[in-house]
């Protein structure tokens, strides 16, 4: 594995879900509370399109495009850079807002909320159909956070921060069943994460300023220590899938860093896998 390098200033103030698409032409993110998506350039300029009162989680489309996590439900956008049309709202309490979200392999999305206020269990992981039918797969969550599928598709990793785990479901008939706890943390919040080809679990632990890689038996791999305290999420894209994205945020912070909400870039041994587009 390379060093750690910073690719961007502190652009966002809570910089979330990066994305590696080359649908979009390389790395997109969101800059959440501020309702924007940023693209990261060939130049190395950043983008900005902004999209709502929340921009949750951004992923490709099958037909093109792309889905945005708006604050309480989805948007659809035709063409890489063209704005959202929003779809009907998931859930009307404006206490609760979308938080996080993936695909599985067959182009279902998860789509997960969290309270405002952070009140236990009262957010839940939804799964959205290709056709738009939307179901609570999950309830009484109180952050939901990454979600992503083992390259078989038989298993899916997911945190709901407020417990300090990772857990795992397997994937059964294209449903969750029997969640467990995968790993138990320790430290930090677990946040986002991302399943490389390997099948290993890189996840991002906000409040201790590092991502964590376990294998598929929930083994510590690799420890990555950035220099601002809330990691958010991380990703693995570039060419060949093998450079760590790894995105931060300033949000609350007393004592502000410098480079809080900067993008992180490292290369590793183990590429990652094309993203699991929406089929909708």
């Amino acid at each position: 594995m390379s060093t750690l390098e910073q690719v961007t200033p502190a652009v966002a103030y809570h910089g979330e879900g990066p994305c590696w698409s080359p649908t979009w032409g390389g790395l997109r993110w969101v800059d959440m509370l501020a309702g924007d998506l940023l693209t990261l350039r060939e130049d190395g300029r950043v983008d900005r399109l902004h999209v709502g009162e929340v921009a949750a989680f951004v992923r490709p489309r099958v037909r093109g495009g792309y889905v945005v996590g708006l604050e309480r439900g989805l948007g659809l956008a035709d063409g890489a850079d063209e704005l959202p049309v929003a779809l009907p709202e998931m859930w009307t309490d404006r206490g609760v807002r979308m938080n996080e979200g993936g695909c599985d392999p067959g182009g279902t999305l998860y789509a997960g909320s969290m309270p405002y206020d952070r009140t236990p269990g009262g957010a839940s992981l939804y799964r959205v159909s290709p056709d738009g039918e939307v179901a609570v797969e999950l309830g009484d969550v109180t952050i939901s956070n990454g979600i992503d599928f083992s390259p078989d598709g038989r298993r899916a990793y997911y945190n709901d921060t407020a417990t300090g785990t990772t857990d795992v479901f397997d994937v059964v008939a294209g449903r969750l069943s029997r969640r467990r706890v995968f790993h138990p943390g320790g430290d930090g919040r677990p946040d986002g994460l991302t399943v490389d080809s390997a099948g290993n679990v890189w996840v991002a632990l906000n409040a201790v300023g590092r991502v964590r890689c376990y294998s598929p038996q929930a083994t510590t791999l690799h420890e990555v220590d950035l220099p601002v305290r809330l990691v958010t999420a991380c990703t693995l894209g570039g060419p060949d899938l093998r450079d760590l994205y790894i995105t931060t945020s300033r949000e609350n912070l007393e004592d502000p860093e410098p480079d809080a909400g900067a993008l992180f870039r490292m290369r590793v041994d183990v590429p990652g896998r094309p993203v699991l587009p929406y089929a909708g």
